[in-house]
């Protein structure tokens, strides 16, 4: 790897795990009461983009880091819409 693919590997990296403690919170206690549901719907449409991005370049780190912050974004996106959008349906 050349160091630009290293910075890029590294960066990648770190903002896929950033999402993990916030996944975690949200599938272990199920509250998504302060989260943003246009946030993230933003955000998750902006890493699907990306990995699409990252797929059409060939640049396997774009896609893996992606694919995996999609999971874990629309994890949370699921849960923010079944607590506070379709949960009130009920109520």
């Amino acid at each position: 790897m050349t160091p630009t693919e290293i910075v890029g590997a590294v960066a990648a990296t770190l903002t896929t795990i950033a999402f993990v403690p916030q996944a975690h919170k949200v599938l272990v206690y199920k509250d998504t009461h302060s989260l943003s549901l246009g946030m993230y719907l933003i955000f998750t449409t902006r890493v699907l983009l990306w990995g699409l991005y990252g797929y059409l370049r060939t640049d396997w780190v774009i896609v893996a880091a992606n694919a995996i912050t999609a999971v874990l974004c629309l994890a949370i996106l699921v849960m923010k819409l079944r607590n506070d959008v379709f949960g009130n349906v009920n109520r």
